[in-house]
């Protein structure tokens, strides 16, 4: 692995991490992808977190990023208990699957805990989070906001940053608005972008 540095996004960055998250994304999920208009969104938003906006960057590129916003779970017993969610996070398609995004994490989890954040959830892939020390969030007593009873929710991974910070606590984790757009919103956003074709591949979640 050539050496790389992590630091925070300047405004300076914009653009590149966009296009960076961008071609991270294209047609994995959907055809084409909404992760970068949602990041140029949610940086303005309140609950996002500038203190933990990362950049990796080698030979002067960004190759990978990771952003972090405020939450709450909203606790069975009527209290609010403050979370953190991630991403989006994405590693340039060439790099993947070489530990970049693991290192990246890693690095962000250590940040967050040291400014007392207690709990991270968010939507991901066990197969890979779990390296990062993340289990199903349902193992916590959290449950995915909107998900109908007995529906997979195998997505849904939470990793505590305090041990025993989710320790008697079960409710209903709440996604900050911000991370919802609309299509045409996104579809004007990309036309800022080089052009890309859209393309339906077997795996994607969404048309």
């Amino acid at each position: 692995m050539k050496k790389y540095i992590i630091r925070l996004e300047k405004k300076e960055d914009y653009r590149e991490t966009e296009n960076l998250i961008r071609e991270s994304f294209w047609n994995v999920y959907r055809p084409g992808c909404s992760e970068h208009y949602v990041m140029h969104v949610l940086r303005d938003d309140p609950a996002f977190i500038p203190e933990l906006d990362f950049v990796m960057e080698q030979d002067g590129k960004l190759i990978g990023q990771n952003m972090f916003m405020e939450t709450i779970i909203s606790a069975d017993d009527g209290r609010k208990i403050p979370v953190l969610t991630m991403g989006p996070i994405g590693i340039i398609p060439e790099l993947k699957r070489q530990g970049y995004g693991k290192r990246l994490l890693d690095f962000c989890l250590e940040k967050a805990a040291a400014m007392g954040f207690g709990a991270v959830l968010f939507e991901g892939n066990i197969l890979f989070y779990s390296h990062c020390g993340f289990d199903y969030a349902r193992k916590f007593g959290i449950r995915y906001h909107d998900l109908p009873e007995g529906a997979d929710d195998s997505f849904f991974l939470c990793k505590e940053l305090i041990p025993g910070y989710l320790d008697g606590i079960t409710g209903v984790y709440q996604t900050p608005r911000g991370y919802y757009v609309e299509d045409a919103d996104v579809e004007a956003f990309d036309q800022q972008f080089p052009p890309k074709e859209k393309q339906k591949l077997p795996g994607q979640l969404f048309d």
